[in-house]
């Protein structure tokens, strides 16, 4: 699938230099790279503790503190900004009595704070909120990567049996659940029945812990079950859609799962040939689901 041309239409107003706000992991990368390949000259904010710079060799780029609001609002407005995208993982919430403001946010700061003291989504949505109230559009990276996408069906050579069904079913009604009260995004089911959900620790800390289960004989065999992970049905789908990458494979493998299960068309998979290489060699399936469609 070709990237979106994210060129303003024939005869629009020009939206501005377009800018990419790093975070963690190989979507931001790839983002960037598409970018560069389509002749654009993006500006990468380089958030301190989760991206390296190293990483967005070509592009111009800066290093921001999670608490750099109102320097980094400033930056785009002087680089003359129109659009932004925000990707990548952000594995520490900003700090609000460490927020750099600036005078033109402090009539934002009640909205900023709600933001803060929410969940995920809420605090996504604040950043957006604040970045459009200051004339900066802002775009989801799915419109830039969507061959990244998950597909609806299996995508790996494995598929999944009957018994895994029935965990998909389980785990996407249980990711929906808590993603409608902004708690997480995943779910492991075993069995059937949900054994564990996704918290402030992230996917990674969920299958630690449905790892460490296994290991204490608490689930029933050695190996078995799936990861689901989903949207969030309020999400706003330009930033924080749920991803998987090569490391999600090593851990679902650690964990014991048969699989993989994603909201097709709403989840990335990350370094795509090479995590569903991984998941070959590994035994297991990835498969797109929809919501409340049977893989």
């Amino acid at each position: 699938m070709a990237a979106t041309d994210l060129s303003p239409p024939a005869g629009a107003a020009p939206e501005g230099r377009i800018a990419v706000v790093a975070g963690g992991g190989a979507l931001p990368v790839a983002v960037v790279r598409t970018l560069l390949t389509k002749g654009e000259a993006p500006l990468v904010a380089v958030v301190a503790g989760e991206a390296t710079a190293a990483d967005f060799a070509g592009a111009e780029r800066f290093d921001v503190a999670v608490e750099d609001l109102g320097p980094l609002l400033a930056r785009l407005r002087k680089e003359g900004i129109g659009r932004v995208i925000l990707a990548g993982s952000i594995e520490r919430r900003p700090r609000l009595s460490a927020i750099r403001w600036s005078l033109r946010l402090l009539t934002s700061l009640p909205r900023a704070a709600a933001g803060l003291l929410g969940g995920d989504d809420s605090l996504l949505r604040a950043v957006i909120g604040l970045m459009e109230a200051n004339g900066i559009r802002v775009v989801g990276a799915h419109e830039v990567v969507p061959d990244l996408l998950a597909p609806r069906g299996v995508v790996t050579r494995a598929a999944p049996s009957a018994h895994d069904r029935r965990d998909i079913e389980a785990g996407v009604e249980a990711a929906r659940a808590i993603g409608r009260l902004d708690i997480g995004q995943a779910a492991v089911s075993v069995g059937g029945r949900v054994i564990a959900i996704e918290g402030i620790e992230g996917t990674d800390g969920l299958l630690e812990r449905t790892a460490g289960m296994r290991g204490h004989g608490r689930l029933a065999g050695k190996t078995g079950g799936v990861l689901v992970k989903c949207c969030k049905p309020q999400q706003d789908r330009r930033a924080d859609l749920p991803a998987i990458g090569p490391d999600t494979i090593g851990a679902a493998r650690a964990a014991g799962l048969a699989g993989i299960a994603l909201d097709a068309g709403s989840t990335f998979i990350l370094d795509f040939e090479r995590t569903v290489a991984l998941a070959d060699a590994a035994g297991l399936f990835i498969v797109g689901v929809e919501p409340g469609v049977r893989s």
